[in-house]
């Protein structure tokens, strides 16, 4: 959010010839991929619907889905590909991931809204949902929760995405600069020092 890692690379990167921006990108298209192929075969996921990252969940329980025992969390850090994954997936990482992907992130955002409306008021987008969590005829679990700790990536990823003006302010802070020419970070805009 803060750091635009555009063309810099420390050590690690250099030696894979990318960049952290690229990776991030490419994290995008993985967790698409992944909710496209759907291995565990939950309620919702697809092409528009991914997101899976530390965020509320239904849990915790335990529930027989589909003649198999799924455990569900409440707040966890979800990963792909190897878990945990309850089916839990988080609107704000979507939103977050649109300066790296627009492509991918912009018609997912459009699907979200148009088949969770529930899922967003003057507040924004709640924290989580699981369409996999079902009560009664309900589309699933939605969380109750708006969380600073997920509105403040969305606000901030969007304004990345239109204008770039947070990661213009960080790259003309000294502190900043410094920091990363002492993490061994070169290249693109921080020069090659």
């Amino acid at each position: 959010m803060w750091i635009d890692f555009r063309g810099i690379q420390d050590h690690y990167m250099r030696g894979k010839s990318i960049d952290y921006f690229e990776n991030s990108r490419r994290a995008i298209y993985v967790q698409q991929a992944y909710a496209m192929r759907n291995p565990k075969k939950f309620v919702g996921y697809g092409r528009f619907s991914w997101g899976i990252t530390a965020s509320d969940g239904p849990g915790p329980a335990e529930r027989r889905i589909n003649g198999r025992r799924v455990r569900f969390f409440d707040y966890k850090a979800r990963s792909i590909p190897y878990g945990p994954d309850d089916g839990t997936l988080a609107p704000w990482a979507v939103t977050a991931s649109l300066p790296f992907a627009p492509e991918v992130v912009l018609p997912s955002l459009w699907r979200l809204n148009k088949d969770y409306p529930e899922m967003t008021n003057e507040y924004g987008f709640k924290c989580s949902y699981n369409p996999t969590f079902t009560s009664g005829n309900r589309k699933g679990w939605v969380s109750k929760g708006y969380y600073g700790l997920d509105q403040g990536p969305i606000v901030m990823m969007i304004e990345n995405y239109r204008t770039g003006m947070i990661w213009r302010l960080m790259r003309r802070s000294p502190v900043i600069v410094n920091g990363l020419r002492r993490a061994g970070f070169r290249g693109g805009w921080l020069g090659e020092r």
